[in-house]
């Protein structure tokens, strides 16, 4: 056979190869668009209706200065939101900072949904990875280059999880949904409130801590899992400092936020947001990005 035509017939498979692993890399950030894409289908053209001082009422006072703080009174209520920031992530207590890529989706209608798509590096090597909370699962699943799975956790654990950082999103993206009637609320003091949040999969809870300004500066909870490298899970407390507000797009929104866990042997900073650049209220199909 001729030598040119096996070179030929090498380069070809080598090239076919290359496209499927490239076409295969990208199944999480595929997945992601078209969970979004249907979520917006359901919501497109819904009645957004101002909020008014009437709407927050009864809520603690806390939670109400911090809405009028943010400047969410005299704008839409918000029944959906997507995110565009970029912070960084370490994978154990003792290794280096790396930077980190992140988009998101939530939607608050009758059907809780989270989308987050994070991307980073690690050792030089892309880590791409989707965080997925619907009616039908709650789903954390990482792929080293888009195509060997890291991790793939699911469960009632996932669940609990998803909705503790489905709420922490609401407090710190979107405080105008915090008049939801799913959050319910015990004032423990002028700057402290606990939010009860119920779900179609369980209830969860937090603290949230505020200062004179109105400003929510920590959210504090004791029900999130910790997802383990061996794929077990372990309770433990969490929290979620946020400092330096500034203005975007009309309203002052937290510029960093700290994911720590408060392990009984020391803290754990594992995620932190250090520039969020886009939020966007009340989402439909016009507004998603190819």
């Amino acid at each position: 056979m001729d030598r040119t035509y096996i070179w030929v017939c090498i380069i070809l498979l080598l090239i076919c190869v290359a496209l499927v692993l490239f076409y295969n890399s990208g199944s999480l950030l595929r997945e992601y668009k078209n969970e979004a894409k249907r979520a917006l289908e359901k919501i497109y053209g819904a009645d957004n209706t101002i909020l008014t001082l009437e709407d927050i009422q009864d809520l603690p006072k806390p939670v109400q200065n911090y809405i009028k703080y943010v400047g969410a009174i005299g704008k839409e209520k918000v029944h959906s939101f997507s995110v565009l920031a970029k912070g960084e992530m370490k994978m154990s207590n003792n290794s280096d900072w790396t930077p980190l890529d992140i988009e998101q989706y939530n939607f608050l209608d009758t059907q809780l949904i989270r989308l987050c798509y994070m991307k980073l590096k690690v050792y030089g090597l892309p880590i791409y990875a989707l965080h997925s909370y619907t009616d039908k699962k709650a789903n954390m699943h990482i792929k080293l280059a888009g195509l060997i799975t890291v991790a793939d956790a699911k469960g009632q654990e996932m669940r609990i999880s998803d909705s503790i950082t489905l709420l922490n999103d609401i407090c710190l993206f979107a405080p105008a949904a915090l008049i939801d009637d799913r959050i319910s609320w015990e004032e423990i003091d002028d700057t402290t409130v606990k939010a009860i949040f119920n779900t179609a999969y369980c209830t969860v809870s937090a603290t949230l801590y505020f200062n004179e300004r109105g400003e929510l500066i920590n959210f504090i909870s004791e029900d999130r899992y910790e997802l383990k490298n061996d794929g077990s899970f372990r309770k433990a407390k969490w929290s979620t400092p946020f400092r330096d507000y500034k203005e975007l797009d009309g309203m002052k929104v937290a510029s960093y936020c700290e994911a720590i866990w408060n392990f009984p042997e020391g803290d754990y900073g594992y995620c932190r947001f250090t520039d969020i650049k886009k939020i966007n209220y009340n989402c439909s199909n016009q507004d998603y990005r190819q």
